[in-house]
């Protein structure tokens, strides 16, 4: 069974960094795109930062030069770090994972909340 489990979420105040991570069990994150989408009530899901198996990344214009997503293949799991956190951070993060050559195993964690406030 496939299991993406994200921690690393909480109450952060605005300027203040957060380090997301997600593990995977079930699969070998070496063969998956990787990637961290966000979701916040009354607007759509966006997508954060993705990494691929060889290490290349890409990000959402909102986090970028604030954001850093990076992988361990040792230990399986993916890190998202956010500094410069802002309120319009606050959102469930969600982590993805695609395979590299077929992308219907496509797998979702639960996601952790971070919130972002004074």
């Amino acid at each position: 069974q496939v299991q993406l489990v994200e921690s690393g979420g909480g109450l952060v105040q605005p300027g203040g960094s957060l380090r997301l991570s997600c593990a995977a069990s079930g699969i070998f994150f070496d063969n998956y795109v990787v990637a961290w989408h966000r979701i916040s009530p009354g607007k759509q899901r966006e997508l954060v930062a993705r990494i691929a198996s060889g290490g290349s990344t890409d990000y959402g214009d909102s986090v970028k030069g604030r954001f850093t997503i990076s992988r361990d293949n040792a230990k399986n799991t993916v890190y998202l770090q956010m500094n410069s956190l802002k309120p319009e951070d606050t959102a469930v993060y969600v982590c993805n994972a695609v395979h590299f050559y077929s992308d219907s195993l496509d797998y979702w964690g639960q996601g952790t909340q971070v919130t972002v406030s004074p």
